[in-house]
């Protein structure tokens, strides 16, 4: 064959498929929309996959016009080998022995099929959810919190020991603390809370625990016998920042209480604490320290001060004396000091010496302070945090050993059903739940948008309800196979295993287009529903399994990988191969069943002319000859 003859046969077979991958990368694209309306830590997460296949389908759609004819035309013009492959031959050969049997009962194959559907929806509502699987940062970040009064010289001797003891663990390599804050207050800290960084070894070179779980269990018991009087908050250095910007929290979960009273306010803190440390999974619970720090408390008697003619600003002087009181500056060069008065520290931290301060006025005699005053250290409140013009109070907890959706869901059922909030007080829920509640409602309205318009060009392209019905078959049965490998590799369901839905939903509907377009052909050429279903089938097999093979070996890494980042990858590999196992189940052999079944009492339609190509006519081979069988 010539390049001119093989040129003429390459470009009629280009314009012959045109359509029907046109009509293909046409709902890839509609499918991966829900994607791209996305925000936040998801949308930054996923969106430049989405963008990625979009841009690939692009450069799909030139090359398939452009220089891959050239090449084909080019190169295999003398390719005239017609012989299968081993595998496609074997799958010829077993294939239409196991459909056979299973079209003549179609209504077993349905109720088997259903009874699989409904299997997978209620393991799905036992699954759990989570935002995105967590990341194994190598390192972990431990909170050290203490009662407010403590001074900086015992926070940073506490944090020596909790150094000394952490080094007991053969899995750690460096250890790392910081109490306080800096001097620009991006992180307010007050000197009774200590972060420190754990960095560990390879987990393959543990001793201690063989899991991170089983680990931080470890550190947290030895903690306990070794370091009374302190509260611990396990988390990672990055998911402990991550959390802190999205909800202003170092947690998983964030019970935040509204209110106006600060006494109110840390009792309500207290019981809904004590509800959620009863619920199993729940870990690391911790409230805002609304009160416990010490203060001293000076209240001026008027009448006794004016008998001794002391005014209230002599007195208010001499107590502004015992934290420094600016009487002037002093200057070096250009450089200036403040000049203060000070009560040495021997004297502030005695009671007893502070109420024998003397204090005079313009005239008259020295006076003990605490004969014009009264004087007594007082617990004040150690924060008081204010949001949208109101207080409130803070509730974290971390969750250990089970998902995060469920978690929350039963700590709020229990903490509405347990905790009276007086009339003004609002509990609201924040954490990583608020991010999942939000790309879920996301997903809730675009997802439909999306499978609708796909529905939409199915129906326009058959012009019929029911071929567009039976397609759409595919999308629930690609979950089912999604829904039971998440459920065997104990998996609970996350953002990540929604896209691995979006992404399958895809691929399943194009099985079920090219499947159903070999039957109306056949249709056309006057076979019966059932001969039509049955030889359809069998000439998309091949079709149909590379397509779903090609898929789950590209997939397969990633959900076997165990490297950095794989926690976020392998829900989406496993959906999608769960998927594709199903789907091509249902193409293959429930399809066919159900469209024999559905247009049974249809009778052939008579052939139509082989010249010319049907109207609809939008997948599988449009080159084929109209007479082919």
């Amino acid at each position: 064959m010539t390049y001119n003859e093989a040129a003429d046969v390459v470009l009629n077979s280009t314009l012959d498929v045109r359509k029907a991958a046109l009509f293909g990368e046409a709902i890839i694209v509609i499918v991966y929309i829900p994607i791209l309306t996305l925000a936040g830590i998801e949308g930054k997460m996923f969106k430049p996959m989405a963008i990625t296949v979009l841009f690939a389908l692009l450069g799909a759609f030139v090359a398939s016009l452009t220089f891959v004819p050239v090449l084909v035309a080019t190169f295999l013009r003398q390719h005239t080998e017609e012989k299968e492959p081993f595998i496609v031959r074997l799958l010829h050969r077993v294939y239409p022995r196991l459909l056979a049997p299973l079209m003549k009962a179609p209504k077993k194959v349905i109720a088997v099929s259903l009874v699989l559907l409904v299997a997978s929806g209620v393991v799905a509502s036992r699954m759990g959810a989570e935002f995105v699987p967590r990341l194994d940062e190598g390192a972990i970040a431990i909170q050290i919190l203490r009662l407010p009064s403590v001074s900086l010289e015992e926070s940073v001797q506490g944090s020596t020991r909790f150094e000394r003891v952490i080094r007991e663990f053969p899995e750690v390599v460096t250890v790392v603390s910081k109490t306080g804050r800096a001097e620009i207050a991006t992180d307010p800290m007050g000197v009774e809370l200590s972060d420190c960084i754990v960095i560990l070894k390879p987990q393959d070179e543990w001793t201690t625990a063989h899991t991170r779980e089983e680990l931080i269990q470890r550190m947290s018991a030895r903690f306990a016998e070794a370091l009374p009087g302190l509260g611990f908050s396990f988390s990672q250095p990055i998911e402990l920042r991550m959390a802190e910007l999205i909800s202003g929290t170092r947690s998983d979960v964030a019970i935040t209480i509204y209110g106006d009273d600060l006494a109110t306010l840390e009792r309500l803190s207290l019981q809904v604490q004590g509800v959620v440390r009863a619920i199993p999974g729940a870990s690391d619970v911790r409230g805002e320290q609304l009160a416990g720090l010490p203060t001293l408390e000076v209240t001026v008697d008027r009448a006794a001060a004016s008998r001794y003619g002391i005014s209230v600003r002599d007195a208010l002087d001499a107590i502004e004396a015992l934290g420094g009181r600016n009487v002037g500056e002093v200057y070096e060069g250009e450089r200036r000091f403040r000049l203060q008065v000070r009560v040495p520290s021997s004297l502030r931290d005695d009671i007893d010496q502070v109420r024998n301060l003397p204090v005079s006025g313009q005239s008259g005699p020295l006076v003990p302070l605490g004969q014009i005053a009264s004087i007594q250290v007082v617990d004040s409140p150690a924060s008081v945090s204010r949001e949208a013009v109101r207080r409130r109070t803070n509730v974290e907890a971390n969750v250990r050993g089970r998902d995060l959706a469920s978690f929350v869901s039963e700590a709020q059922t229990r903490v509405r059903d347990q905790v009276q909030m007086p009339p003004g007080y609002v509990v609201q829920w924040g954490g990583q739940f608020e991010n999942l509640s939000a790309a879920s409602e996301r997903l809730a309205v675009a997802v439909p948008v999306a499978l609708g318009l796909i529905f939409i060009l199915l129906y326009m392209a058959f012009g019929q309800l029911k071929p567009a019905l039976l397609i759409y078959l595919n999308v629930p049965f690609a979950a089912v196979g999604g829904v039971f490998l998440l459920a065997v590799r104990g998996m609970p369901f996350s953002i990540s295993a929604a896209i691995g839905f979006i992404a399958l939903f895809g691929i399943a509907v194009l099985n079920g287009v090219v499947l159903l377009t070999t039957v109306k052909k056949l249709r056309e050429q006057g076979r019966s529903p059932l001969e039509a279903a049955r030889e359809g089938a069998e000439s998309r097999l091949r079709a149909v399994v590379m397509t779903a093979t090609v898929a789950a070996l590209g997939f397969i890494p990633m959900a076997l990988s165990s490297s950095a980042g794989a926690e976020v990858q392998r829900p989406l590999a496993t959906v999608v191969i769960g998927g594709l196992v199903s789907a091509t189940f249902l193409t293959l052999f429930v399809l066919p069943t159900v469209y024999a079944f559905v247009f049974r009492k249809e009778e052939p339609a008579p052939p139509s002319d082989g010249g010319q190509e049907p109207a609809a006519d939008i997948g599988g081979d449009a080159a084929e000859p109209q007479g082919a069988a």
